[in-house]
C-alpha cells in the first residue's frame, strides 16, 4: 500500500525501517550512552553527597573544637585568676611578715635604748652619789673638826648620808 500525496509519499516499509532504526538507536544509546552517563551522574551524586557529609562532619568538628576552646579558655581564665589570687595572698603574707619583723626590730631597738638609758641613769646616779659622798665626808670632817679615821666609821657615815639622799627621791 502506498499513499501518494502531491507533496510527499508514505510507504509502510519506510515507516517500519525508521521505527526499527529508532529502536536500535535507542537500545544502542541506552547500552552505550545512557548507562555510562547514568553511572557518571550517580558517581557525581555520591561524590557531592560525600562532600556534603564531609562538610557537615567538618562543621560539627569545628563546633566541637569551638566548644572545647571556649571551655579551655574559661578554665585558663579561672586558673589565671587563682594564680593572681594566690600571688596576692602570698604578697600580703610576705608584707605582713616584713612589717612584723620591722616591728620586732623596732621594739628591740626601743628596748635596748631604754635599757641603755636606764643603765646610764643608774651610772649617773651612782656617780652623783659618789661625788656627794666625797663632799659629805669632807663637810662632815670639817663640821666634826676631825678627820674620820677608821674606814668602818667612814663607811657608816656614807651609808647614812646616802640612805638619807635615797629617801628624798
Amino acid at each position: 500500500m502506498h499513499l501518494n500525496f502531491d507533496f510527499f509519499s508514505i510507504e509502510p516499509s519506510t515507516i517500519i525501517g525508521v521505527l526499527l532504526n529508532t529502536l536500535i538507536l535507542f537500545l544502542l544509546f541506552k547500552k552505550f550512552l545512557f548507562a555510562p552517563v547514568n553511572k557518571i551522574i550517580e558517581e557525581r551524586k555520591a561524590q557531592v553527597s560525600k562532600t556534603y557529609e564531609d562538610a557537615d562532619a567538618a562543621l560539627e568538628k569545628a563546633k566541637n573544637m569551638e566548644t572545647e576552646y571556649a571551655e579551655k579558655l574559661s578554665a585558663a581564665k579561672e586558673e589565671s585568676a587563682e594564680i593572681v589570687k594566690a600571688a596576692s595572698k602570698k604578697a600580703q603574707l610576705r608584707s605582713d611578715e616584713i612589717i612584723a619583723q620591722a616591728k620586732d626590730e623596732a621594739q628591740g631597738i626601743v628596748s635596748k635604748a631604754n635599757a641603755d638609758i636606764e643603765r646610764e641613769r643608774k651610772r649617773a646616779v651612782n656617780q652623783i652619789k659618789d661625788e656627794i659622798s666625797d663632799i659629805a665626808v669632807n663637810i662632815a670632817g670639817k663640821v666634826i673638826g676631825k678627820e674620820v679615821s677608821s674606814d668602818e666609821e667612814q663607811e657608816r657615815l656614807i651609808d647614812e648620808f646616802i640612805g638619807g639622799i635615797g629617801e628624798d627621791e
